[in-house]
């Protein structure tokens, strides 16, 4: 017996670290398009419109599956979705480098990618959530300490690769080590057992039912739909906004806007997880309460992003943006397990996505319509109010919801 809980212990967090690998090239993949824009326009001739429609097409296709996935989630191993996810959009991506026209970029970088991607956040935050219980929101916390990494890292290599070996042989090495990462993960994750409880879960419309009575769940995926419109946003433009407003090299652009924003980020996650943790001990609305004051704290420096007169004055806005970005992210997935069963958390998971993605995605194609008249440096800033109205949506959820909601599963399912 103690053997077994020895190697439950240690897999949770070989488990941890496995995702976090996964979870790494999911955000590297999706941010190479970004950083190395301008090549692509220079040598293709798209116009900012076309490239700010094939990130949108991406975050809708993300949008639109995310669902299907969380559903699947619930029903089919989650080893099987994750490997495959993994395999499939590492695929997607080594193919993207061989794209020339906007109608492959559609295919390949906005469908395939975006579709594969969908499949790998609710199984993975899920099976994160069932091994660790008292950890969840650290564990959760350092999970999502991949997507600053794996942004980071992809935002400096890709541009030092786009601007040395050409853009296409960017999306060829990133492709190539996910597809050997894929395997990998095929090989040591276990083969997850679903809970007793979780053996027959409720089917798609009645998960969606429970979920629309439940308005903690509501404002709690309105609150992230305001993040990730930002955050979208933000991952698609500012790399450009860089390069054109400081004159710095592409990969100076790709690293500075990614770097200075996620360092925050990456030490705001593993603080407000660790502080969540502890907190909601005591009582589990801190989640919500961490949630809303960061977005509120985060909004006035994402204003500065376009009002900042140095590089070191939009660095420091960037780093400032970050610290609460993560604070926030620690408890996206945390705060909505409080409300939801767990037979149904994937499935949970995947409706929020669905709908902050499908509202995220206008982001990055507004800011590019209006770039020729409106400018980068004004739509930039006044995303500000979408972390505002996050704020609201949330703080609203914390004050008159929580309670009401939390206590009807607890007494009702009687799970922990």
């Amino acid at each position: 017996m103690t053997n077994f809980r020895e190697r439950s212990a240690w897999y949770k967090w070989e488990l941890l670290l496995l995702l976090w690998l996964a979870f790494f090239f999911n955000q590297a993949d999706r941010q190479i398009f970004s950083v190395v824009i301008p090549l692509i326009k220079a040598d293709l001739r798209l116009t900012d419109a076309q490239l700010g429609l094939i990130s949108a097409v991406l975050v809708w296709t993300y949008g639109l599956l995310v669902p299907v996935s969380g559903f699947f989630g619930d029903r089919v191993p989650k080893k099987l979705i994750i490997g495959g996810s993994l395999l499939f959009w590492s695929i997607a991506t080594l193919c993207t480098g061989l794209c020339s026209t906007m109608l492959q970029f559609i295919l390949l970088r906005g469908v395939a990618t975006g579709g594969g991607e969908a499949f790998y956040a609710p199984s993975a935050n899920s099976l994160i959530s069932q091994h660790h219980t008292k950890t969840r929101s650290l564990a959760l916390a350092i999970h999502q300490t991949a997507t600053y990494a794996g942004i980071i890292l992809s935002g400096f290599i890709a541009g030092y690769i786009g601007e040395r070996y050409g853009w296409r042989n960017a999306f060829y090495v990133f492709g190539f080590f996910g597809i050997v990462l894929a395997f990998f993960i095929f090989r040591r994750l276990h083969r997850d057992r679903p809970a007793a409880s979780a053996a027959h879960p409720p089917h798609f419309m009645e998960t969606l039912r429970i979920i629309v009575k439940r308005p903690t769940v509501i404002l709690l995926t309105l609150g992230f739909a305001c993040m990730v419109f930002v955050n979208v946003g933000y991952l698609t433009w500012m790399p450009s906004f860089m390069a054109e407003r400081f004159g710095f090299s592409l990969s100076e652009a790709g690293f500075s806007s990614m770097f200075y924003h996620h360092a925050g980020a990456f030490g705001g996650v593993l603080l407000g997880g660790i502080i969540a943790d502890r907190l909601a001990r005591k009582n589990a609305v801190w989640r919500l309460t961490i949630q809303a004051a960061a977005l509120l704290c985060g909004a006035p420096f994402i204003y500065w992003l376009g009002t900042a007169g140095t590089p070191f004055a939009l660095c420091a806005a960037l780093f400032c943006f970050g610290v609460f970005r993560g604070i926030y992210d620690a408890n996206i997935f945390a705060a909505l397990y409080e409300v939801v069963e767990p037979e149904i958390r994937s499935s949970a998971s995947g409706i929020m996505l669905m709908f902050a993605f499908l509202a995220g995605a206008f982001s990055p194609y507004m800011l590019g319509a209006l770039r020729p008249t409106l400018g980068l440096a004004a739509g930039l800033s006044w995303l500000g109010l979408s972390y505002i109205l996050g704020a609201v949506c949330i703080g609203i959820a914390a004050l008159f919801f929580f309670k009401r909601d939390r206590e009807k599963i607890y007494s009702i399912n009687k799970y922990q």
